[in-house]
This record gives C-alpha cells, structure tokens and sequence, in this order.
C-alpha cells in the first residue's frame, strides 16, 4: 500500500513539474515576442525620425 501512495505523489509531482515547465517556456515565448515588438518600434521611430 505505502509503494502505491510513493507512486501515486510521483505522478503527481512530475505531473505539476511538467506544468510548471510548460508555463516557463509560455512566460519565455512572450518575453521573446514582446522584446521583437519593441525593437521594431524603436527601428520604426529611428528611420523615421526627422
């Protein structure tokens, strides 16, 4: 009985590991777009200043 509850809490674990992991790389892709977005502002409002 106590291996099925070490092997349920594992599941569980790797289970919200992997949810965390997966939120990272979300947090990650945004930051990545966001720091394009601002730099093709910055080119925009650089070659088009007067």
């Amino acid at each position: 009985m106590a291996e099925a509850d070490a092997d349920d809490v594992e599941q569980r674990r790797l289970a919200l590991e992997k949810k965390r992991e997966r939120i990272v790389w979300y947090y990650l892709g945004y930051f990545l777009f966001g720091i394009h977005i601002v730099a093709f502002v910055m080119i925009y409002a650089v070659t088009h200043a007067k």
